[in-house]
């Protein structure tokens, strides 16, 4: 019986004449697109303003990819600067190769500078983005898939996933689809995120904070079935040591956040409801705005005219 698999493609690459379409890269764009846009939606819907979001990502994307990459290349740095490689590939961001860890850390950095220039709170803007953070992993994941690469064990499961590449010493075969296992997980996360927030009202970064708790335990154990080649402390991946750290820190904000600020913040971005509220009251009419305290002033006149007209009226009776 032939067994059944997911198919990797053929090339992670499409040439549009001289200009090179890599899946890859698609996938991480289309992330932050999806990202921003979610992030949007709650940030409005917390009492923001339209476009503080990606104002911010602005800053915080590419800090993050500047981050991400970093960490792969400083976790996995045989892979350029060993013998017979070549420094230059450190570079080649589109061949893959982002670290989740140094994009979320550096990427911190970059949306703090954007929150400090724009007067809102950090962990706010964190609480928004949560769960469009949680999307955009998924959908990246899929990059991999085109790359062929961060796969698993070997397999015959029917969703077993079919490597056909043998380059960089690849052995073609049916392996875990560890891609596929984190892009589901990161999903569930989402709408884990989603359903929290709005059911216990987070604030203050717990959303954010539970977002990393719940990434980090579904990365340990996806982590742990990978086979790529990656450095061991005590035999254990140096990811699965950095998942457990990281968790046990997002847990620790998370309980003494709720001691210390409970509730939800009441404002998120200052003037923002003042200057909605002021768009609200002027009314076109015929292309003309009317303020209302115009209005107010001409019936004002008209009454004062009102008991001048009949004072003068008694007079004269």
């Amino acid at each position: 019986m032939e067994l059944a698999y997911i198919p990797s493609p053929s090339r992670g690459v499409i040439h549009l004449g001289p200009i090179p379409l890599r899946g890859y890269a698609f996938c991480i764009i289309i992330g932050v697109f999806v990202a921003v846009w979610l992030g949007n939606k709650r940030w409005i819907a917390r009492g923001g303003r339209v476009g503080t979001v990606a104002d911010i990502a602005v800053w915080a994307v590419p800090f993050g990819l500047l981050g991400g990459r970093l960490y792969h290349v400083i976790t996995d740095y045989e892979l350029y600067f060993s013998e017979g490689r070549d420094w230059v590939d450190a570079f080649k961001i589109w061949e893959g190769g982002l670290g989740i860890w140094g994009a979320i850390a550096l990427g911190a950095v970059g949306a703090w500078i954007g929150c400090r220039r724009r007067g809102i709170p950090l962990p706010a803007w964190a609480d928004a983005l949560a769960p469009g953070i949680a999307l955009a992993q998924a959908i990246g994941r899929w990059g991999n898939w085109f790359n062929q690469e961060l796969y698993g064990k070997p397999t015959d499961l029917p969703w077993a996933l079919h490597i056909t590449s043998s380059t960089d010493g690849r052995v073609p075969g049916h392996y875990h689809p560890t891609f596929l296992y984190e892009s589901l997980w990161c999903v569930g996360v989402a709408l884990l995120v989603i359903w929290a927030d709005r059911r216990f009202k987070l604030g203050h970064g717990r959303a954010f904070a539970l977002y990393v708790a719940a990434y980090c335990t579904g990365r340990g154990w996806i982590e742990y079935m990978r086979i790529d080649d990656a450095h061991h402390i005590l035999g254990v991946r140096l990811n699965v040591w950095t998942a457990i750290i990281v968790f046990v820190l997002a847990v620790t904000y998370f309980v003494l956040s709720a001691k210390k600020r409970p509730g939800r913040e009441e404002v998120v971005e200052p003037g923002a409801d003042v200057t909605d509220g002021e768009a609200e009251e002027d009314e076109k009419v015929d292309g003309v705005v009317k303020p209302e305290a115009e209005t107010d002033s001409d019936e004002t006149e008209a009454d004062s005219r009102e008991v001048t007209d009949e004072a003068g009226s008694a007079k004269k009776t």
